[in-house]
């Protein structure tokens, strides 16, 4: 809760002076009007002789005066707070914005008018008329934004203007505090399919990893009866003074990389239907769904970031998924396209280590570009490409066959890749992709026998 005066007594003369200069600039046009008309009538009866007129003249000349006066010598305070519900939203979707104001002074208020700054992406200005609040009282009104363009947005600071009973002056004054409302790509549920790369249970498959990350899960246990002892580990038993094995099966956990390609020159079109906010809703709608299904997820960008969790490699543990997700979610409110132009720095950063399941949202690419995102799949236990034709997007007509030659080319390298043309629905596009590795799994199989 934030308190300002408005306006408040008891200053030094400096600022007495500064702010009745400030209150005579608050004069309204009808304030203005009746101090001209007062000192036209003065002016006129003094050239005339008329004294009727002359006190006519100084009544109107004066009554703003007094008004400005009052105005500014009146000695009361309001305190204000603002709650923002929720703080988080998704592109299309509504937050409640309450106000509250309290008369923390002696004395009651006049016409108080209160205004909140938000952005015009937000719609407009609310506007509110609060009558006469009594010493102690409360008033709280409210409001509602919407956005369909994601970003953060800032949310005041809250401005109240006083008048005074004739509407002669008025003042206005503005409180420091302001929130921020975050708006989320939009995101779809995705069908519950199996892309690969979802190994679970114990063992030492390749596409997992510790589900308890910390080095104490590979410490050696206690040796227990039955206990084969191949298994003894040596250094821990002489360490600890007794009889010490290996644990070599340890709780795994399946992980995903979601990869968001946002070079510039990949995408054409901008707006809430291009293909970039495209892209970016489908890498939202996958990491939530990940993070569902128990996942240790990451977002990864062009550009080499990162975000993710505190866990091994930057993937985002069990414990810390509903933090991590609010963090990859804000990361994309925020992402804009990059100035790069190619991929080498994202797939610098996959090179680490095992990525498991590989979901990347691409725009449109070149040869060397395509090369480079099919070796990236040897880094990958499975790897799905979502490749926007972003052309189709602005006109509508078919795919591009330099798209169809593309995906090909990822195919051939063991992507299970897609071409999402202009309107495509991602929960479609996901079921699709399940039954096309579904499909490759059994030719390899068939293969083989």
């Amino acid at each position: 809760m934030t308190t300002a005066a408005v306006p408040d007594g008891g200053r030094g003369d400096e600022d007495d002076r500064g702010g009745l200069r400030a209150a005579l600039g608050g004069l309204t046009t009808r304030g203005r009007s009746f101090l001209a008309a007062g000192v036209a009538a003065a002016a006129c009866a003094y050239v005339l002789g008329q004294a009727d007129l002359l006190r006519v003249g100084l009544l109107l000349a004066t009554l703003p005066l007094i008004c400005v006066l009052v105005l500014h010598r009146t000695r009361y305070r309001v305190a204000a707070s603002r709650r923002l519900t929720p703080q988080r939203v998704e592109a299309g979707s509504e937050a409640r914005v309450q106000l509250r104001m309290e008369n923390v002074s002696k004395l009651p208020t006049g016409l108080l008018m209160l205004q909140d700054h938000v952005p015009y992406m937000l719609g407009p200005r609310p506007r509110f008329v609060l009558d006469r609040v009594e010493a102690g009282g409360r008033r709280e009104v409210s409001y509602r934004v919407r956005s369909d363009l994601r970003g953060r947005f800032p949310l005041g600071p809250l401005q109240l203007r006083l008048n005074d009973p004739f509407g002669m002056c008025e003042l206005t004054r503005s409180f420091s505090a302001y929130d921020t409302l975050t708006v989320i790509p939009r995101t779809e549920a995705l069908p519950p399919v199996k892309l690969g790369g979802e190994a679970s249970g114990y063992g030492d498959g390749k596409q997992r990893s510790l589900a308890l990350a910390g080095d104490d899960d590979i410490i050696p246990r206690a040796y227990r009866h039955g206990d084969d002892l191949r298994r003894v580990h040596w250094r821990s038993t002489a360490r600890y003074g007794e009889l010490m094995v290996r644990r070599e099966e340890q709780p795994q956990r399946a992980r995903c990389t979601v990869l968001l390609d946002t070079r510039r020159i990949a995408y054409q079109g901008s707006g809430p239907d291009s293909a970039f906010e495209w892209a970016v809703s489908g890498a939202a709608s996958a990491l939530l769904h990940m993070l569902e299904r128990g996942f240790a997820v990451r977002l990864v960008t062009d550009t080499g970031t990162a975000v993710g969790g505190e866990g091994s490699e930057g993937f985002a543990g069990a414990a810390d998924s509903a933090e991590s997700a609010g963090l990859m979610l804000d990361t994309l409110a925020v992402v804009d396209h990059s100035e790069g132009g190619g991929l080498s720095r994202a797939s610098d950063l996959l090179r680490g280590g095992d990525e498991g399941l590989l979901v990347a949202f691409v725009g449109d690419l070149d040869e060397e570009q395509a090369a480079l995102t099919a070796r990236m799949r040897h880094r990958a236990g499975a790897a799905v490409a979502f490749v926007l034709d972003s052309g189709t997007w602005l006109t509508g007509g078919a795919v591009a066959g330099a798209a169809e030659e593309r995906v090909r080319k990822l195919r051939e390298a063991g992507w299970t890749a897609l071409v999402v043309p202009a309107g495509a629905r991602l929960a479609d596009l996901w079921q699709q992709a399940a039954g096309v590795r579904a499909e490759s799994a059994a030719d390899t199989y068939g293969g083989w026998s």
